[in-house]
């Protein structure tokens, strides 16, 4: 177990073209991460893809298991000792669709994580997931969230059940949602004695501009660092158990 854990929050503006170029620039962020000293790096929700959810209407938008696309995010992974949290639209072996954070760890090994609340569209595409995921990274936990997750208190409560030590929420919040955004990180922080980090996608998307603030959130529910802007930004804090400790 470490006293320390350094992480990545990379805000990402996602590219067009598809699966391909986005896992390229993943691996140039993740290379961006390391040189920051990370060991964990947190990408948004349907990073690989950005959220146009008309384009999953083509198989080929969808990742699968073993997908050859990632051969090089897990390349990077293997070389740098970093485990990455990247998102897309993913069917599992039975075919089942899922909206996904896949975490990709250094010995070549995949956890995939399903978001549990989805809401709009994304019903009529996705199959829910169940209740938060919990990483292990240096002894660290690790619990995992997509967007609206992050909306529902019970989500976090389940991670910090688990004995989440960080929730790590991989979201779209827009311009309009700036204040709902810092509530909820701040409160997931607060009410679970917990780190929180954010990965908002950047830029543009179908559901209008980024509000960017990627970053993190202390366990007194306290803003730690965040973006700068609205585009693509690799945002590094190192989390302190000793920090955990004052509150619990």
């Amino acid at each position: 177990m470490t006293n320390a854990l350094t992480v990545s929050a990379v805000q990402y503006q996602a590219l067009d073209g598809g699966i391909l170029p986005n896992a390229m620039e993943h691996v140039r962020l993740i290379e961006d991460a390391e040189s920051h000293g990370a060991r964990l790096a947190v990408f948004p929700e349907l990073s690989l893809l950005g959220y146009d959810l008309a384009l999953l209407a083509s198989p080929e938008h969808w990742l699968v298991q073993g997908d050859e696309r990632l051969h090089d995010v897990r390349e990077i992974c293997r070389r740098t000792g970093i485990t990455a949290v990247v998102g897309g639209a993913y069917r599992e072996p039975g075919g089942t669709p899922r909206l996904a954070s896949l975490a990709i760890h250094p010995d070549g090994t995949t956890e995939t994580v399903f978001k549990t609340h989805l809401h709009g569209r994304e019903k009529d595409i996705f199959v829910a997931g169940n209740d938060a995921s919990v990483l292990q990274l240096d002894g660290w936990r690790i619990g995992l969230a997509i967007c609206f997750d992050a909306a529902v208190p019970a989500h976090s409560t389940g991670a910090a059940e688990a004995g989440a030590d960080a929730y790590a929420v991989s979201a779209l919040y827009t311009t309009d949602e700036d204040h709902r955004l810092e509530l909820h990180l701040g409160a997931r922080a607060m009410d679970n004695r917990m780190f929180a980090i954010l990965a908002n996608l950047g830029g543009t998307t179908a559901l209008g501009s980024s509000c960017g603030l990627s970053g993190f959130w202390g366990p007194d529910g306290l803003r730690m660092k965040k973006a700068a802007g609205t585009g693509t930004e690799v945002v590094t804090a190192t989390l302190s158990r000793s920090a955990l400790l004052k509150f619990r």
